[in-house]
C-alpha cells in the first residue's frame, strides 16, 4: 500500500531567500518512493526555486533536503555529484540543443556518465526516444518537431540514465488539453516502467488532479506550505481557502459548476 512506502525525499526545516528576501520559510515535506508528487501554487511562488533547491542548483537559506539518508544539502561535491547521476531533469521549455538531432539530444548525459560507445550511445538514444513515442525521428533537430514532441524529446533525455527521481519544472506548460493528457500519461507510464519518484512543478489542475499522488501548497500570503496531502483530498476537504481557490479554480463555468 502507498502509506507503507518508504520516504524517498525529506525537505527539513527549508528556508528560501535571495539576500534578505525571503521566498519561503520553514518548508517540512516527505515524498515517497515511487510517488507522482506535485509542488503547487500560484505564479511568483517559489515552485521553480523549490525544485532547484532540491537538485543542488540553489542553496537554502536554512534547513536541508535529504534522499534517504543522505543529507545531499551537506554532501561534499563529489557525492552531491554522485546522487545527482540518480536524478532526471526537464526544464521549461525543454532546453534541447537546437544544433543536435534528438538521438544526439538523448545521448548527451550517457555520452558523459556512462563507458558505452558511440554504436551504443546510439542504441540507447533510440530505445529511450521509442518508449516516448518518437520511434523514427532520431536524426530530426529540435525544431523540425511541434512543441509536445520537444517535451516528449526532453523527456526522453531525462530518462536515458534509468533515474531514481524524474524532476519535470512545467512539463505542460504551453500545450494545448490533448496532448497534455497525452504527456501525462506518458509520465504515468514511465513513473511505471522505472520505479521512479516523480517530482513536477504544475499549476495545471487535469494533471495535478489526474497523475498526483501528494502534493504540496506554497502559499505566497504567508510565505510557507499551507497544505500537504493527495490533492483530491484537499480539494474536497480544504484546510484553508488559498488552497480551495486554487483547486477550484474555473469550476463555475464547467458544466455543472463542479470541481473536476
Amino acid at each position: 500500500m502507498a502509506e507503507k512506502r518508504e520516504a524517498h525525499i525529506t525537505v527539513k526545516a527549508l528556508t528560501m531567500a535571495f539576500g534578505d528576501f525571503v521566498v519561503m520559510h520553514d518548508l517540512d515535506f516527505t515524498i515517497r518512493r515511487s510517488d507522482i508528487f506535485f509542488i503547487m501554487g500560484g505564479s511568483g511562488g517559489g515552485k521553480s526555486t523549490l525544485f532547484r533547491h532540491m537538485i543542488g542548483l540553489n542553496e537554502p537559506a536554512l534547513g536541508s533536503v535529504w534522499y534517504g539518508s543522505t543529507n545531499f544539502t551537506a554532501a561534499s561535491p563529489d557525492e552531491r555529484d554522485v546522487l545527482r547521476r540518480t536524478f532526471g531533469v526537464l526544464f521549461q521549455g525543454s532546453a534541447l540543443w537546437s544544433a543536435m538531432t534528438l538521438a544526439e539530444n538523448v545521448g548527451l548525459p550517457l555520452g558523459e556518465f556512462t563507458d558505452l560507445r558511440p554504436g551504443e550511445i546510439r542504441e540507447v538514444a533510440t530505445l529511450k526516444l521509442a518508449l516516448v513515442g518518437l520511434r523514427g525521428f532520431e536524426d530530426h533537430f529540435p525544431s523540425e518537431i511541434s512543441g509536445g514532441m520537444q517535451k516528449r524529446a526532453g523527456l526522453a533525455r531525462a530518462i536515458a540514465l534509468d533515474p531514481d527521481v524524474l524532476f519535470l519544472d512545467e512539463p505542460s506548460a504551453g500545450l494545448d488539453p490533448i496532448t497534455s493528457k497525452l504527456l501525462d500519461d506518458l509520465i504515468l507510464s514511465l513513473r511505471d516502467s522505472l520505479g521512479a519518484t516523480v517530482v513536477m512543478v504544475s499549476h495545471e489542475l487535469p494533471s495535478i488532479f489526474g497523475i498526483g499522488d501528494d502534493c504540496i501548497f506554497l502559499d505566497t500570503e504567508v510565505r510557507t506550505m499551507s497544505a500537504h496531502g493527495n490533492p483530491r483530498e484537499l480539494r474536497d476537504h480544504p484546510p484553508n481557502r488559498n488552497v480551495h481557490r486554487f483547486l477550484t479554480r474555473g469550476a463555475d463555468e464547467r458544466p455543472g459548476g463542479g470541481a473536476p
